[in-house]
């Protein structure tokens, strides 16, 4: 199952528990593609897309892209995997899937404004996830996107942020159903600036934190020197 399976499983169960997707959705570093095509026929249809020239003629994620970056050492080893390689982070992962504070989300990467927080929503994937985005989100058309959902980019740098998807009015109270549109996104693409002029948060899940400084290491008792009376 992927994101571009929730309609058809919403449709299906008549519930709103299946907007939640498996767990183990993904692994890193063994990422299926996101727009998996349901059934056979589907399958079959994904393949042909895949293979044709539209596909293999696909815009790179620099050129045409102002902000770049010697990205490898400014990025976050899960920063960089979602923006310069196109990964997918596993559903919950994301310290912003339950943001709900008034500000803006920008790109972790360049800092192009990217997602108004009034067009958040809990769409129950474990993605964050958007009814429209800013200027700063680009859309890369393909011919399967009815099918697939769309990719979304960063307009700025070309990081990529995740898919859009036309499944809005599933989502009926939120401001999805007014737009008709699911913008899921990848939460270690971004960074949330809080309105209140509080620290950024970042949305990387998926790098494991370093410490800072020795003492932040907690040592084991037999590895303390004994305390001086």
């Amino acid at each position: 199952i992927c994101r571009a399976m929730l309609p058809l499983a919403l449709l299906a169960l008549h519930t709103p528990s299946a907007c939640a997707l498996p767990t183990g959705h993904v692994v890193r570093g063994s990422t299926p593609p996101r727009r998996t095509v349901i059934g056979a026929a589907a399958a079959a249809a994904s393949l042909s897309l895949m293979r044709s020239p539209l596909a293999a003629n696909a815009k790179d994620r620099i050129t045409g892209y102002s902000q770049q970056r010697n990205w490898e050492s400014t990025l976050t080893s899960g920063q960089y995997y979602i923006l310069r390689q196109g990964g997918t982070e596993p559903p919950n992962s994301s310290p912003l899937a339950k943001e709900k504070r008034a500000g803006t989300f920008v790109c972790a990467g360049c800092g192009t404004p990217l997602f108004a927080s009034d067009q958040k929503f809990e769409s129950g994937t474990g993605w964050p996830s958007y009814a429209k985005g800013l200027e700063g989100v680009e859309t890369v058309s393909s011919v399967a996107a009815l099918l697939l959902g769309s990719e979304l980019r960063c307009g700025g740098c070309g990081g990529h942020l995740g898919d859009v998807f036309n499944d809005g009015m599933l989502f009926p109270g939120t401001p999805a159903a007014l737009t008709g549109k699911r913008y899921c996104i990848d939460g270690a693409a971004l960074l949330f600036i809080p309105a209140d002029g509080s620290a950024p948060t970042s949305g990387d899940g998926l790098t494991k934190p370093r410490y800072a400084r020795p003492e932040d290491v907690e040592m084991p008792n037999w590895l303390k020197p004994p305390k001086v009376a």
